[in-house]
């Protein structure tokens, strides 16, 4: 029996009547970006293991490094990188017959690797095995399809629909503007099928080429997985088409950002939604998970908002949260409680950015939760009105959101303490990169003004 036959079916179809080629053997960094290395298909077939240095968790979004080696120094040792073969999809945008694989990072001793993203989400579910609980996510991706842009000193622009005129803003739920990138839907639709991934529905948000594709409730992990992949291959739909997708939180000046809104809900050992009483009301523990977004979100914003651009998409009154309030079916509010039948009672958790690594998004909010559910304290009362009339709850800026992280002991017991000490002295190195660059706001007005 072949490797092969044993590929996941979406995998085993896209490979029908063809010979492979080459197999991407990837790995998610602290940014989301896929690492790792492609090799001829022959040669995957005679490897259970690959190498790696650990340096990888250490790199900043710009390329720089983190000095997070700790005590031993800088000696980038391997760690041993291992297939894990459920998630072997295709790379359909490429010229041959090509699959990806995403690995998981173990140390020399086969320990996994703490600061790994998809280790550290695997470790808050195992706490939620542990409690007899299962966690059910469904993710939503929004996302900008925007024109070709080389020169970083100039703006971003909305891309040029079909119609031959730039994407229209303010035009939420248009199918006419779907329409205007229509070729760049069908690619990711054909894309997606082709990696066996099911899309819950696209639509147009309100920004200028803004777009929203909601995927289906499950494992956390396979869900985290779906949209590292997902990110790669809208990437490689819109530059099909001679634009760009980006997924900043914040791309264009006076346009809403783009966030990753996450639904969750628990169910027990019997698959039953633990946030649900027999006769459809509502639990304690429905109440408490609540409560542990409210009382711990603020200490992972810096894991939500990642950058330095994601505080740009916190304005009032721009369809991003800026509170912990929680209502039913408001959108004012940072946690947001959805229609649904009693079986499907859910919490959606709005801060989240786009730009965040999902692996790290969801961990940090199923967290919060946890602790939710672990104390058994109650929220606030409900918000019945317009929650931007409200105190604002989150850091404004990356430096405050870090001083938070950094703080939050709870937190990084259930994260892990390796991961939150590299993570931390990462993204403070980038924070440092970005304070050398001028912008033109301040060439514009401090330069002859001061």
């Amino acid at each position: 029996m072949s490797w092969q036959d044993a590929l996941p079916d979406a995998a085993r179809t896209y490979l029908e009547g063809h010979r492979l080629d080459e197999v991407e053997c990837v790995i998610p960094d602290l940014p989301g970006i896929a690492r790792g290395k492609a090799v001829p298909a022959s040669k995957f077939a005679r490897q259970s293991q690959f190498f790696l240095p650990n340096s990888v968790f250490f790199q900043t979004i710009t390329g720089g490094w983190g000095e997070a080696a700790g005590d031993a120094g800088f000696t980038e040792p391997d760690m041993i990188l291992k297939p894990d073969m459920s998630t072997a999809t295709a790379a359909p945008w490429t010229g041959d017959w090509t699959l990806q694989v995403i690995h998981d990072a173990f140390d020399q001793a086969g320990v996994p690797i703490p600061m790994a993203p998809r280790n550290v989400l695997k470790r808050v579910c195992q706490l939620y095995t542990e409690k007899g609980w299962t966690p059910i996510v469904a993710p939503e991706m929004e996302f900008f399809l925007v024109a070709r842009n080389i020169d970083p000193a100039r703006p971003i622009e909305a891309m040029m629909g079909r119609s031959g005129r730039p994407a229209a803003a303010r035009q939420a739920y248009s199918m006419s503007a779907v329409d205007e990138y229509g070729p760049v839907i069908d690619d990711i639709y054909d894309f997606a099928e082709a990696q066996g991934f099911e899309i819950d529905g696209i639509t147009q948000e309100g920004g200028a080429g803004q777009v929203e594709i909601n995927l289906r409730h499950g494992s956390p992990v396979k869900l985290a997985d779906e949209i590292f992949y997902f990110k790669r291959l809208i990437r490689e739909a819109a530059l099909r088409h001679d634009c760009f997708a980006t997924f900043m939180a914040k791309p264009i000046e006076g346009e809403p950002g783009s966030a990753m809104h996450m639904h969750h809900s628990v169910v027990d050992a019997e698959g039953r939604n633990i946030f649900s009483n027999a006769d459809g009301s509502e639990t304690p523990a429905f109440l408490h998970f609540i409560a542990g977004l409210q009382n711990h979100l603020p200490s992972v914003i810096a894991l939500l908002a990642p950058y330095v651009n994601s505080y740009r998409r916190y304005v009032k009154d721009h369809a991003a949260p800026i509170n912990l309030e929680w209502g039913r079916d408001n959108r004012t509010t940072g946690i947001r409680i959805p229609v649904s039948e009693p079986e499907s009672r859910r919490v959606e958790n709005r801060l989240a950015g786009m730009d965040c690594n999902p692996y790290l998004g969801i961990a940090a909010s199923l967290a919060c939760g946890y602790l939710g559910l672990v104390a058994g304290k109650d929220p606030s009362p409900e918000c019945a009105g317009d929650a931007y009339a409200s105190e604002e709850d989150i850091p404004r800026g990356l430096y405050s959101a870090l001083d938070l992280f950094n703080g939050a002991a709870e937190m990084q017991e259930v994260l892990g303490h390796e991961f939150a000490r590299v993570y931390s002295i990462v993204k403070a190195a980038e924070y440092e990169e970005f304070l050398q660059v001028i912008s033109p706001w301040e060439r514009e007005h401090l330069l002859l003004n001061v």
